[in-house]
């Protein structure tokens, strides 16, 4: 009988990529991990990784070991599942992952009405990007998370993760308020109306690699020109100041303004683009009833979250 631990070490090299990253994941040692799947080797009579350069790959053999210890998790999985459903008490702990945006406009109520509602589930919650959070939760560092997916920008699919929609907030041009002196009233006098008008001017955007910054660099281009891109921040609220400031543009979703009034102006986009928020959780645990519990809550405060548009 092949021993499940070192398949699931195997398992989280495939996903993983490195015995290094291995051995951080899961809080090994990288020698203890090399000597797990040497025994493995030695139990299954095949070589199961090579050497290429500096790092170690699978073998053939090792791929389709890997294929049947995904099933044999997921199984296990359903079945820790199907016992805390069976329990009276609705308990354990979920591991949240959550963008800043989300997480500023609906952590808050959700805290809350999960320590109401359901006092024995811990919320353990880490700030993330929706891309890297949707590999991490397939690769069962989360339990669930909360993503987004910009227009005609699909957010990666995983074949174990389910998906489904929050609620949808709108992308606006969001300008310093007239008046304010900085970097942007110093380069146009005229007031901004349309997206075109921030043509040379000062932006901030999130780093490359982020879906939000693909899609407000397409939008740009799209309205004639290649923006000016002077800073770049994935912290939000950073990005409000700057502008409140004077000094940048942006395009930024609604949900920002969830509970809040800051000073400046938002302008609608051409076809009015919305963002589309949802919520992901491997198939084999979201019945769990915490996960449940969770989503429910989460589906709750995100359809009570008011149409909000400030400084217009």
């Amino acid at each position: 009988m092949l021993d499940v631990k070192r398949l699931r070490l195997l398992r989280e090299l495939h996903i993983r990529g490195t015995l290094a990253d291995v051995a951080l994941a899961l809080q090994y040692s990288p020698s203890a991990v090399s000597q797990q799947l040497a025994l493995l080797e030695k139990e299954t009579g095949v070589k199961l990784l090579r050497k290429v350069g500096r790092r170690v790959q699978l073998t053939a053999q090792a791929e389709i070991l890997v294929a049947h210890t995904s099933d044999i998790v997921e199984s296990l999985e359903r079945a820790e599942a199907d016992l805390a459903a069976s329990l009276t008490t609705v308990a354990g702990t979920v591991r949240l992952a959550v963008f800043q945006s989300a997480a500023l406009a609906l952590l808050p109520e959700l805290l809350s009405a999960m320590s109401q509602d359901y006092p024995e589930v811990r919320i353990e919650m880490t700030q993330r990007e929706p891309e890297t959070a949707l590999q991490e939760t397939w690769a069962r560092d989360f339990d669930l998370v909360v993503a987004e997916q910009y227009p005609g920008h699909a957010a990666p699919r995983h074949p174990e993760l389910d998906r489904a929609v929050l609620t949808s907030d709108a992308i606006r041009l969001a300008v310093p308020f007239a008046g304010v002196i900085g970097s942007v009233s110093r380069l146009r006098a005229e007031p901004i109306a349309h997206i075109e008008d921030t043509a040379g001017l000062p932006w901030v955007m999130e780093p490359r690699g982020a879906a939000s910054r693909h899609w407000a660099e397409q939008a740009c281009r799209q309205a004639g020109f290649e923006p000016d891109v002077r800073f770049e921040t994935a912290d939000l609220q950073a990005q409000v100041r700057l502008i409140e400031s004077g000094n940048a543009v942006a395009l930024l979703p609604d949900l920002m303004w969830t509970g809040r009034t800051p000073a400046l102006t938002l302008i609608d986009l051409p076809g009015l683009p919305r963002r589309t928020v949802f919520t992901s959780a491997r198939r084999a645990s979201r019945t769990r009833p915490a996960i449940l519990a969770c989503r429910e809550i989460l589906a709750r405060t995100a359809q009570h979250i008011p149409e909000n548009r400030p400084g217009t």
